[in-house]
């Protein structure tokens, strides 16, 4: 995984501002193969209740992440019993990693 401690622990505390509720994140992407280069920082964020709002949510997330990693790209996918399951959700499922 080619995140840091320090970087882990900012996305947990930030994730953990604005659900009110336990939260389950995965990184998954290119940040989880340690041999590659670059790349943006892609979350599955899995929420057990519903989430109201999930497109100004999850902007929300990816916007206070990024600023507080000096403006890396954050892509944040949610997933909760009130929104679509779709095929990034397998593919974050698959491949991810917990934080």
């Amino acid at each position: 995984m080619r995140l840091s401690q320090h970087q882990q622990q900012t996305i947990r505390r930030i994730v953990g501002e604005v659900f009110d509720e336990p939260v389950t994140i995965l990184l998954f992407g290119s940040r989880v193969d340690d041999d590659a280069r670059g790349g943006d920082i892609d979350l599955l964020v899995q929420c057990s209740e519903p989430v109201e709002h999930p497109a100004v949510t999850a902007s929300r997330l990816s916007a206070s992440i990024s600023r507080a990693l000096q403006g890396r790209k954050v892509d944040v996918v949610l997933e909760a019993p009130s929104l679509q399951y779709l095929p990034i959700h397998d593919v974050a499922h698959r491949t991810g990693v917990p934080l």
